[in-house]
């Protein structure tokens, strides 16, 4: 199955801008289920002197449930569509947010530089055209010991649950998209989770990059077994707070 990539994926993403808001808000427990992989972070005193890195923000969903668990944290949004960073512009952020347009693959380059305490990253890993890479750039900027959480789509590989996820998305999402004319994005949306890893190998992925205590954790709702939590540590001890 073909799907987008690079340059043509954050054309599509920045055509959808405009509605993405609108069809995610549909989705039951989208922002609950944000927030709940932020928890699972585990971060202390709510992110009171740390930093975080959120990659593939989008219109900033993903930063608004850090910002909410972690009211005290510095955070750095970035993604490559600046389609969507305008509209996660036009919110009212607290001066801690920044937001950056850079690919995941290419922080460096945009004067994103480490060391980081966590790093969250929602509906990302499946889409890029290199998830090692982007894996092992989240690890480089990671202070020792600090945490990774990878919210996604990423089935459980059973029947039923590529079953479901085929069918919402092909009786619900893809023909209300269509009529919007993001029919391409979200056909892609839906094929690239099917051609993703399952829960378990994109546990063994992270493990791969070189990640300790790697967990899969559940999402509750019509999506158990189609989204889950990924959680991980870069090894080292910690040292404190990451400047």
């Amino acid at each position: 199955m073909t799907l987008l990539r690079d340059h043509d994926l954050a054309a599509a993403f920045d055509h959808a801008a405009r509605s993405y808001d609108t069809l995610v808000a549909a989705n039951p427990g989208y922002h609950a289920h944000l927030r709940r992989s932020v928890r699972r972070l585990g971060l202390p005193d709510g992110g009171r002197g740390l930093r975080v890195l959120d990659l593939g923000c989008g219109t900033g969903a993903s930063t608004a449930a850090l910002a909410a668990v972690l009211p005290d944290a510095a955070i750095t949004a970035v993604d490559a569509s600046a389609g969507m960073l305008r509209r996660a512009a036009r919110k009212a952020w607290p001066e801690r947010v920044e937001f950056v347009r850079a690919p995941a693959e290419h922080l460096a380059e945009a004067g994103v530089t480490g060391p980081y305490d966590a790093v969250f990253a929602a509906y990302l890993l499946r889409n890029a055209a290199d998830p090692d890479r982007v894996l092992a750039t989240a690890r480089d900027l990671l202070a020792p010991g600090g945490r990774l959480a990878l919210h996604e789509y990423t089935l459980s590989g059973r029947a039923r649950d590529r079953a479901v996820w085929t069918a919402v998305c092909r009786g619900l999402v893809v023909p209300v998209a269509t009529l919007l004319g993001d029919g391409a994005l979200y056909r892609h949306l839906w094929r690239s989770v099917v051609a993703f890893d399952t829960a378990g190998q994109f546990a063994d992925r992270v493990r791969a990059a070189g990640f300790t205590g790697v967990r899969v954790l559940p999402l509750p709702g019509w999506q158990t077994g189609i989204a889950h939590t990924v959680v991980a540590r870069r090894p080292g001890a910690r040292t404190g707070a990451a400047r």
